[in-house]
């Protein structure tokens, strides 16, 4: 799998590397700035994009915005964002084209060697790999604007692993409990929630994230 990678400190930038190509990754490119960043797409062409939120020169969102204008270019360019803190603002706009191959992690989460290679992997699939932090804090805020559509705690901890990129299978592993049990939650779920039942499971994360992201104002 062909990985362009983007971070500006040598330290975890080389550290990454290291850890991806021990799991069989090929890196094409491993950029510190968002210029560097946007040639080594355009060129490359990769499989997945593993990108710092902010990069040189500006230190902001630059990382960001780079990989999302590579996917304006090229449609469905899966890109998992790494950012040393929670920011709704950055998930919402992974969020805003509706498709997979996105994630959102944390840094404090590449430490977890298989963690992060497999939401790597999650993400060059198509699939969706978004940060437990990142959806906790999705959740609080919903939980204020108005009740979660009467969520059982079960079925609130079902939706918290489901928006997170997880399987079924994952969740029934997870939560000791069968598949059958998951997917009688997931259906309350989307039930509740008012959103149409989807057996595809990376339309049904992006169905919770965008529900879990309306705001009072209906973003």
């Amino acid at each position: 799998m062909r990985v362009v990678l983007a971070e500006d400190l040598f330290l975890l930038r080389d550290g990454l590397v290291r850890m991806l190509e021990a799991f069989d990754f090929e890196i094409l490119a491993a950029v510190e700035t968002g210029p560097e960043l946007s040639r080594a797409l355009a060129e490359l062409r990769p499989d997945v994009a593993v990108v710092d939120v902010r990069l040189p020169p500006s230190h902001t969102d630059e990382g960001l915005q780079c990989a999302l204008e590579a996917r304006r270019e090229r449609p469905g360019l899966p890109v998992l964002v790494l950012s040393q803190h929670v920011e709704q603002l950055y998930a919402r706009e992974l969020l805003a084209d509706g498709n997979g191959g996105i994630g959102y992690l944390l840094k404090d989460r590449v430490f977890d060697a298989e963690q992060f290679v497999d939401a790597v992997r999650r993400v060059a699939a198509g699939g969706t790999a978004m940060d437990p932090q990142v959806i906790s804090q999705l959740l609080s805020r919903r939980a204020r604007d108005e009740p979660l559509g009467g969520l059982t705690p079960r079925e609130r901890e079902v939706m918290e692993l489901m928006a997170q990129g997880r399987s079924n299978a994952a969740i029934a592993s997870r939560m000791v409990v069968t598949e059958r049990a998951v997917a009688k939650h997931t259906s309350n779920i989307f039930g509740k929630l008012g959103l149409p039942v989807c057996d595809d499971d990376n339309r049904r994360v992006l169905a919770v994230l965008a529900y879990l992201d309306r705001g009072r104002d209906g973003r």
